[in-house]
């Protein structure tokens, strides 16, 4: 099966080329550095030549209100839009859980936007809506410090390591589109203070975690069930110790 990655020089996007080739498949890892560029739309018409599925893992390279609607939105509508004419049979965006339930912050409304442009095409997709990744916790702490602290709400997460979220994408890439939405999310749930916490003690970084419930998140505020996924989300393997263990090894 000929697949193409859509932001395959990524960390989601290198991940799952690598576990698609091993399957077998025909993988095309597709990126502004190979020539493809969805906002413009450089390249798709070439690179989906004989393309039966799509994975998008793009992100917005901003993640200012204005650029990153602006982004996702003329990157899906493009790619749709040479996806049609190519006959690609299933396109698979990856997403955020809980992005609906997060109107306040033009990320999520960004991503919102994705999903809506994707179910009004005529190409069969599948939306994979994935959890916050093990591997941005120290961004969201970055994002959070307030001199010598990270001042974070105590909302429920349930964070997933990047290795499984592309092992879901590839699951879901060779089996038939849903027309619809799947979730994905980490082994088990934290309450997002304490698992920064428990994730800058890992490697040694002094900064000291408050709770702080009116903290931003994205530019909005989390309430206890934001960011959690639904009942009958798949389930990663990878726990946040394991995770923890191998990047310290």
């Amino acid at each position: 099966m000929k697949i193409v990655i859509i932001g395959g020089s990524g960390l989601i996007g290198k991940k799952l080329a690598a576990l698609l080739a091993q399957a077998g498949h025909e993988v095309t890892a597709a990126s502004p550095s190979s020539g493809v560029n969805t906002v413009t739309g450089e390249g798709l018409a070439r690179v989906l030549a004989g393309a039966e599925v799509v994975v998008d893992v793009t992100n917005s390279p901003s993640f200012e209100d204005e650029a990153v609607i602006t982004f996702f939105k003329a990157s899906t509508q493009n790619l749709l839009a040479a996806e049609l004419v190519a006959g690609v049979r299933h396109h698979v965006a990856l997403s955020v859980v809980g992005s609906e339930r997060l109107p306040n912050s033009g990320y999520f409304r960004a991503k919102v936007a994705q999903e809506s442009i994707i179910k009004s095409a005529a190409v069969p997709y599948t939306i994979v809506r994935a959890t916050q990744f093990f591997e941005f916790l120290s961004s969201i702490a970055q994002a959070s410090t307030d001199g010598r602290g990270v001042r974070v709400s105590s909302a429920t997460v349930q964070p997933m390591a990047a290795d499984d979220v592309a092992a879901a994408l590839a699951k879901v890439a060779t089996e038939p589109a849903l027309n619809g939405t799947c979730e994905v999310a980490g082994p088990r749930p934290f309450r997002l203070d304490e698992l920064l916490r428990r994730t800058l003690r890992a490697s040694e970084d002094p900064r000291e975690v408050t709770r702080d419930d009116d903290a931003p998140y994205f530019g909005t505020r989390l309430s206890n069930e934001s960011l959690t996924p639904a009942a009958g989300a798949r389930i990663g393997t990878v726990s946040l110790e394991a995770w923890l263990a191998k990047s310290a090894a």
